[in-house]
């Protein structure tokens, strides 16, 4: 098992053009899969900000991409969208849920990329402090170590990827998932195998969860607001929005992510 530190725009750069379109494809198959074992246990609505990035670019001529975010009693804020253009080696493809403060099951996040090769990131955001709350560590993490130390020893194309950005390596869950792999069908496989897997285990970990009393929910809505603007406004991956779409279009995307200009009230 390897390591690789290279930003997206490095990997994508060092490879030569080629057409991504089917891994595009099967990469929107499995969050569309996902997407609807999560919309079977949630109420959500569309937030009308996205409406208007529902198509963006020039997509399938060129870069084009989509934002979908929804909210609901139990959802602050949920993101599917994608951003790329798959004919010339680049598709970023983000299924992320950010629960309401009525619970403190860590949010789930998950990425999808290729560049050409493969990448994933699949992750149980935390909302409180590792080290301080070992209880919440040994819920949500520790039971998930042994999986998570198999996935590495069963998987040896997969290279482990250290963000150059500090501030992306410290947002990682100790049993975040974070590779780049060659392209093969036992490798795409894997990635959506752990996906899979994941995601029925967060929705097995939210019908479990207890209530946060009334008075703590406040100063966790706040938290989790903060943690999710600071991750999409410092993802070094904005960078590929910029090249695709200048920084306005880019700026407002960032937005879309964390729910800048949402007009749904939060749970």
């Amino acid at each position: 098992m390897s390591e690789t530190i290279q930003s997206v725009e490095q990997m994508l750069d060092s490879r030569p053009v080629t057409d991504v379109t089917v891994t595009f494809e099967r990469y929107q198959a499995l969050l569309l899969e996902l997407k609807a074992k999560i919309d079977a246990r949630f109420e959500t609505t569309r937030d009308p900000s996205t409406l208007e990035l529902e198509s963006y670019g020039t997509y399938p001529e060129g870069p084009g991409g989509r934002v979908s975010a929804y909210s609901g009693p139990e959802i602050d804020w949920m993101v599917h969208s994608w951003l790329g253009n798959p004919a010339a080696s680049f598709a970023n493809l983000h299924l992320t849920v950010w629960l309401g403060p009525h619970i403190r099951v860590p949010h789930l996040g998950i990425a999808l990329l290729v560049w050409p090769e493969g990448w994933f990131y699949v992750d149980s955001v935390p909302r409180v402090s590792l080290v301080i709350d070992g209880e919440y560590y040994d819920k949500y993490y520790a039971p998930v170590n042994e999986p998570w130390l198999k996935f590495k020893d069963d998987n040896p194309e997969f290279t482990w990827f250290t963000s150059p950005a500090a501030f992306i390596r410290t947002s990682l869950s100790p049993t975040a998932q974070c590779y780049s792999f060659p392209l093969s069908e036992d490798n795409l496989q894997a990635v959506e195998k752990w996906a899979r897997e994941h995601v029925d285990r967060w929705l097995a970990w939210v019908d479990e969860a207890e209530e946060v009393p009334e008075e703590e929910r406040a100063a966790l809505r706040e938290t989790d607001l903060t943690i999710r603007r600071n991750i999409a406004e410092r993802d070094p991956a904005n960078s590929m929005g910029v090249r695709f779409f200048g920084e306005e279009l880019t700026e407002k995307l960032v937005r879309a992510l964390w729910g800048g200009d949402r007009e749904l009230p939060r749970p």
